[in-house]
């Protein structure tokens, strides 16, 4: 676990953690992330969610640590663990791929066909300061394989409502192969999406981590799912896709 200092947290950012939690015991802790939070690092000054973790922090000074990242933009599920052990367990499931992990997104076209398997190679780039994912050959030196499942839930002449599941764990993996079917996610301005939706403004990347299955410490799995918020509900309304 993380040996560094705590950060000094206000009520209100102490407040609005615990808000966010979805499920908590010895083990584990899940949260509900908010968009527009990083996950960890970055380059903007403000407190991030590893950051606000410190709510937590426990009688021996230690707190729990995130055991996956969530984009800046995404909202939804993501996982920390409370205790060493946990962690070294999480960790390891994770890399054994036994997380199950389910996104919902906004579309502005229904994809072709309305159910599929993209399986295509990505390879990170670093532009200025930026980082992106690129979707390349198999051959491409240093590509990294990526395979996402997606489904579609619901579409209308306004747009669609997508599942996706990433069955490998790259950066920013969904929204660059969704972009590289040509069905960008609504809002996502590093990769192509649309600004506005069903007549709307498109106020974020409208990614949704709506459902985690993970293997727990203490045996068996655990199902968390994270409500859809209200930005992303009004905009999957107004394209008529499902109350």
């Amino acid at each position: 676990m993380s040996d560094r200092q705590p950060v000094s947290l206000t009520e209100d950012e102490i407040a609005a953690v615990r808000s966010w939690v979805l499920l908590e015991d010895p083990h584990v802790l899940v949260l509900n992330k908010p968009s527009g939070l990083s996950s960890q690092g970055g380059r903007i000054k403000a407190h991030t969610l590893d950051d606000l973790l410190w709510a937590f922090m426990r009688s021996n000074g230690k707190r729990p640590e995130l055991v996956h990242r969530l984009d800046r933009d995404t909202s939804g599920v993501i996982l920390a663990a409370k205790t060493k052990p946990a962690a070294g367990f999480l960790g390891k499931a994770l890399q054994a791929k036994r997380f199950r992990k389910t996104y919902l997104a906004l579309l502005s076209a229904a994809p072709e066909p309305a159910a599929g398997t993209v399986d295509k190679p990505l390879l990170r780039q670093e532009i200025g300061r930026e980082s992106y994912m690129r979707a390349v050959t198999p051959d491409t030196p240093g590509a990294q394989a990526a395979l996402s499942r997606y489904r579609t839930l619901a579409a209308s002449e306004e747009g669609a409502l997508v599942e996706l599941e990433p069955a490998t764990g790259r950066m920013h993996q969904l929204r660059v192969h969704m972009a590289s079917i040509g069905r960008p996610l609504v809002g996502d301005v590093r990769y192509g999406g649309a600004l506005t939706f069903a007549g709307k403004p498109a106020p974020r990347l409208m990614l949704h981590a709506a459902k985690l299955v993970f293997p727990h410490p203490e045996g068996g799995y655990r199902t968390v799912e994270a409500p859809v918020p209200e930005d992303f509900e009004a905009l999957k309304a107004a394209a008529g896709l499902g109350a």
